[in-house]
């Protein structure tokens, strides 16, 4: 089999080809497929370049009155902290140059997460950038209970399979432009 290393070169270069105009418009028209409760306070991400983005999904989302929080690096190998998001609050180029909230936000601690990935496959299994981060704060977040793991993708970043190890997260669902894919629950620890 393959390393994760070399999966993450693969699906880069194909993620690269999927990306369209109405993608963001598409992925929105689901926001009442993911069953998200009106109010609820929604972990997100502000998409990389090539990234499936959300930016709409999470408007439709704000404007049933849920609650935002994105993810700050805090320290290399920890968990990120999230961050509560409010209109008008500008983000700060953080730790790999990625937009991120400040320091001095309050912290949040969501129990749905949307998130972003290199490849998924049928089972749950979720590529991310490989430093781990997601995996610890799930980890970290899931102390204080259930946590329901969206990824947020296109449709064409679907694969046959993908490594699992201990410490990788299950998704719990997908959502991409042709809808949502609830996950199997069977097997998750």
């Amino acid at each position: 089999m393959q390393t994760k290393s070399d999966l993450r070169k693969e699906a880069r270069a194909r993620r690269a080809g999927l990306a369209h105009p109405d993608f963001a418009a598409r992925l929105a028209a689901h926001a009442d497929a993911l069953g998200i409760a009106d109010a609820s306070l929604v972990g997100a991400y502000v998409a990389l370049p090539g990234e499936a983005d959300p930016h709409l999904l999470l408007k439709a989302l704000s404007l049933r009155g849920c609650t935002l929080a994105f993810p700050r690096v805090v320290a290399r190998n920890a968990p990120l902290a999230f961050h509560h998001w409010r209109p008008g609050r500008e983000f700060v180029a953080g730790a790999y140059g990625i937009a991120e909230p400040a320091a001095d936000w309050p912290v949040a601690y969501p129990r749905i997460l949307l998130l972003p990935l290199l490849a998924f496959d049928a089972a749950g299994c979720r590529l991310g950038y490989g430093g781990g981060y997601y995996d610890r704060t799930i980890a970290e977040l899931r102390k204080g209970g259930e946590v329901r793991i969206i990824g947020v993708a296109f449709a064409g970043q679907e694969v046959a399979g993908l490594p699992h190890e201990a410490h990788d997260i299950v998704l719990d669902a997908v959502v991409t432009e042709q809808g949502l894919t609830p996950l199997p629950r069977e097997g998750r620890g």
